[in-house]
């Protein structure tokens, strides 16, 4: 089994920086209530009190309520894959569905905070009345803190490919305990990194006063076209943005064309692709048409998301080692074809173009 000290470690480093890239958007949402909120009630009650003192928005409480959701979370999922295995597993297409899900909510709410549209009201995370009702209560103005909360919670639905690596040994442990102990020490590690980008980068925003509310709504409409691009490339489509930059790139596809020794009469239909923390080397492969295509995908102390590999349009999809070779076969395809890989959260993209 997996050392707990290695996934903490594993999150602690490169796991904090990938959740991150992925889960951010859910966090940037839950500070732009929080901060909306804030800065609006500053506006108000300086109409009532000329001199009343100016109150920067409170940013670490959002934050670490949602960290800790998040911890909460992936513990119990943690349980939960120890005790029934890869039946919680999600396909890149439902992954990709969520991806656009995401988008929507990030640029509704965007162009909520912009005003764009009344309608755009309705892009916002709100508690059941009873539940409204039930924390005021409890305590004053505690309800802003159902956001942060509940967006935590809803990071387990779309996790990065280093957090999948750790699902998976979940899986592997066998038992609820482990499971458990595995995906907190591994959230737990994550978690000093999403708070200390989160809070500076907030707090750098701060410092334009009035126009907070605004700088965080671009933010969100940022992200959610991120968003939007990486449930793209999770279906394999060849419009998204990373595709198209990719494909105009005439330079690197010069530089990608397969040696002589690789598509020989010894090793026709062979080609090795590099699986590194950045990506995939080369990104773009020029393969053989109408003839059965073995692919190797080697990797050498890869630590990043490239290594939970997929093939949208061949279904493939695989975990590859830390260091190893992993052989996939293509079927044939016709000359001129297309075909897109890329890292299971849509970040790390390739194409193999069927055209030797």
């Amino acid at each position: 089994m997996l050392s707990l000290w290695v996934a903490f470690i594993t999150g602690l480093t490169t796991g904090g920086l990938s959740c991150m890239a992925v889960q951010g958007g859910l966090l940037a949402s839950s500070l732009a209530s929080q901060i909306e909120k804030e800065v609006g009630d500053q506006e108000f009650k300086s109409k009532r009190k000329k001199l009343l003192r100016k109150k920067s928005p409170q940013i670490a409480l959002p934050i670490v309520l949602f960290l800790f959701a998040k911890l909460v979370a992936y513990t119990l999922m943690g349980a939960l894959l120890g005790a029934l295995g890869s039946v919680l597993q999600l396909t890149p297409a439902m992954r990709a569905i969520l991806q656009f899900a995401i988008a929507i909510f990030m640029i509704g709410n965007a162009l909520r905070m912009l005003n764009v549209h009344p309608i755009f009201r309705f892009f916002t995370f709100e508690p059941p009345a009873s539940l409204t009702r039930f924390i005021r209560r409890k305590a004053k103005n505690n309800t802003s803190l159902f956001t942060p909360l509940l967006l935590g919670v809803l990071t387990v639905l779309i996790p990065c490919g280093i957090t999948q690596t750790m699902m998976a040994a979940a899986i592997a442990t066998g038992s609820p305990l482990l499971g458990a102990a595995l995906m907190f020490a591994f959230t737990l590690g994550t978690s000093p990194v999403f708070f200390i980008l989160s809070y500076f980068a907030t707090k750098l925003g701060t410092l334009l006063e009035k126009q907070l509310v605004r700088v965080v709504a671009v933010v969100l409409l940022v992200l959610g076209l991120l968003s939007v691009d990486t449930g793209l490339n999770l279906l394999g489509s060849p419009i998204s943005i990373t595709r198209v930059l990719q494909r105009n790139n005439e330079a690197t596809a010069s530089q990608t064309l397969l040696p002589p020794s690789q598509t020989g009469s010894e090793g026709e239909g062979v080609i090795n692709l590099n699986v590194v923390n950045s990506g995939y080397e080369p990104s773009l492969l020029h393969a053989p048409a109408d003839t059965a295509i073995t692919l190797n995908l080697i990797t050498n102390n890869t630590q990043s998301c490239s290594r939970a590999f997929v093939i949208p349009e061949l279904n493939l999809n695989k975990l590859l080692p830390t260091t190893g070779v992993e052989v996939l076969n293509i079927p044939p395809q016709p000359a001129g074809k297309v075909i897109g890989f890329t890292c299971s959260m849509g970040m790390y993209t390739g194409e193999i173009i069927f055209d030797l």
